[in-house]
């Protein structure tokens, strides 16, 4: 990712959930990072703060229409 501002874009419950959406917009060519305070994953239960989702700040717009496309379409599963 370039040296962009990193805003998020989406805080999930867990590890799955965000990287279901971050694949999506991978998909879309578009760049993202997780972030969480959980020990790299090794203690998921120390955590209440979310995993994040971060997008740079340009890349917002698209990335939430994808993400709220791809929401849609699992609600109709």
């Amino acid at each position: 990712m370039s040296s962009s501002e990193l805003v998020v874009i989406r805080t999930y419950l867990n590890h799955f959930d965000a990287d279901v959406a971050r694949s999506a917009l991978e998909a879309a060519d578009i760049p993202s990072m997780i972030r969480s305070d959980d020990c790299g994953g090794m203690r998921p239960h120390l955590w209440m703060g979310g995993v994040e989702l971060l997008v740079r700040s340009e890349d917002l717009e698209a990335a939430d229409e994808i993400l709220r496309a791809t929401a849609k379409r699992a609600e109709g599963l």
